[in-house]
C-alpha cells in the first residue's frame, strides 16, 4: 500500500498584500499591523504546530523579510525548530508572470538569497504569487533548482468567486492588484505531476515536481484555510473524506487565518476580507482539529521530505 502523505504550508503574506487584493491604501496600516505576521500570526502557527506534534512549511515574501529584522530573526527561530522555510518570490507581485523572463529569475533569485541569510538553507521549494503559474515562471523555477512548487490551484469555485470580486472591485473604482490565472488552471491535475515546461498545468516530464494544493475530485471544492475556517464543520467533514482517497493531502492556509479584528487590523480591511472577523480562537480550534485529523489519517512532513518521496513515484 502507498504511503499516505499530508503537509501543511502557511503563506506568510503580510497585510499589505490584502490592501492590494481589495484595492485598498496601504496607508490603512501602521507599523504594528504591517508586522502582525511575524510577531503575532508565526508564533501563534508555531505554537499549535507543536501542541498537535506535526511538522510545517512556511512560504515567506523576500521583500518582506529583508524589510523587517524581526521577521529574519522569527524565521531564523522557525528553521531551527524544524520548519521548513521556502519561497514565495521577492516581491510577491500577483503579475509576476506577466513579467519579462530576466525579471521574474531577479525576483526568484533576490528571494533565496535572502531567506539563505534569514535561515542559513538556500530555500527549495516555491509558490507562486496568486498561485498563478507559466512557462516562463516555471522556466525560472528549474534554473533554480528547486526540488518542487506547489502553485498549481484547480479550484472552480475559488476561481469563479475571485473573477467575482475583481469585477465587483473594478465597477467600483477600487480595482484589485490580483490577477486572474488562465481559465487552463481548473484543468489541472489535482494531484502531484511533472509538468509540461511549455504548459505547467499539463503533466508532461519537468524536472520540479508540482504539488497542488487539496481540492475535492469532482467539484473541485478548495480545502485550505479560508474555506475551512469559515464554512460549518459538517460541510468541512464531508469535503475532507472526498479526499480520502488521494495518497498526498496539500493543506495550504495563510498567517491571516490565525489573526482577527482583535489584533489592530483596520476595520476598512476587516470589513473585505471576511474570515478576520472570526475570533482567533474559533480559528485556532478549528485548525488544532484539521490538523489531528491529519495526523491520525496521515504521515504529515513538510512539502520537502513529500516532494522527495513523492518524486520517487511520479
Amino acid at each position: 500500500m502507498a504511503r499516505r502523505l499530508a503537509s501543511i504550508s502557511v503563506d506568510l503574506d503580510s497585510l499589505p498584500h490584502y490592501c492590494r487584493i481589495h484595492g485598498l491604501p496601504e496607508s490603512l496600516l501602521d507599523t504594528r499591523a504591517r508586522g502582525l505576521v511575524y510577531t503575532t500570526a508565526v508564533p501563534r502557527l508555531r505554537q499549535l504546530l507543536a501542541e498537535v506534534g506535526v511538522p510545517g512549511t512556511f512560504f515567506a515574501i523576500g521583500e518582506d523579510v529583508a524589510a523587517d529584522a524581526g521577521a529574519g530573526a522569527a524565521l531564523r527561530s522557525a528553521h531551527e525548530a524544524g520548519v521548513e522555510v521556502a519561497s514565495h518570490s521577492f516581491s510577491h507581485d500577483y503579475a509576476l508572470t506577466r513579467r519579462s523572463p530576466e525579471s521574474i529569475r531577479e525576483d526568484l533569485r533576490r528571494a533565496d538569497e535572502v531567506l539563505e541569510a534569514a535561515t542559513g538553507v538556500r530555500p527549495v521549494g516555491f509558490r507562486a504569487p496568486g498561485y498563478t503559474l507559466n512557462a516562463a515562471l516555471y522556466a525560472a523555477t528549474v534554473e533554480r533548482g528547486y526540488r518542487y512548487g506547489s502553485s498549481a490551484f484547480p479550484a472552480v469555485p475559488y476561481y469563479t468567486a475571485k473573477a467575482a470580486v475583481m469585477g465587483s472591485l473594478a465597477l467600483l473604482g477600487r480595482p484589485s492588484r490580483a490577477v486572474l490565472d488562465s481559465p487552463r488552471v481548473l484543468l489541472a491535475p489535482r494531484t502531484p505531476y511533472r509538468p509540461d515546461p511549455a504548459r505547467p498545468y499539463q503533466r508532461g516530464s519537468g524536472a520540479v515536481l508540482e504539488l497542488p494544493m487539496a481540492v475535492t475530485p469532482g467539484v473541485r471544492f478548495p480545502f485550505i484555510g479560508t474555506f475551512a475556517l469559515t464554512l460549518p464543520l459538517p460541510a468541512i467533514r464531508i469535503a475532507y473524506r472526498s479526499l480520502q482517497g488521494d495518497t498526498f493531502f496539500n493543506l495550504e492556509l495563510h498567517a491571516a487565518d490565525v489573526l482577527d479584528a482583535q489584533d489592530g487590523i483596520p476595520p476598512e480591511l476587516v470589513r473585505q476580507q471576511r474570515d478576520l472577523r472570526v475570533p482567533v480562537a474559533h480559528k485556532l480550534e478549528r485548525l488544532r482539529l484539521l490538523f489531528g485529523w491529519l495526523k491520525s489519517d496521515y504521515d504529515v512532513v513538510t512539502l520537502r521530505d513529500a516532494a522527495s518521496h513523492l518524486a520517487l513515484t511520479v
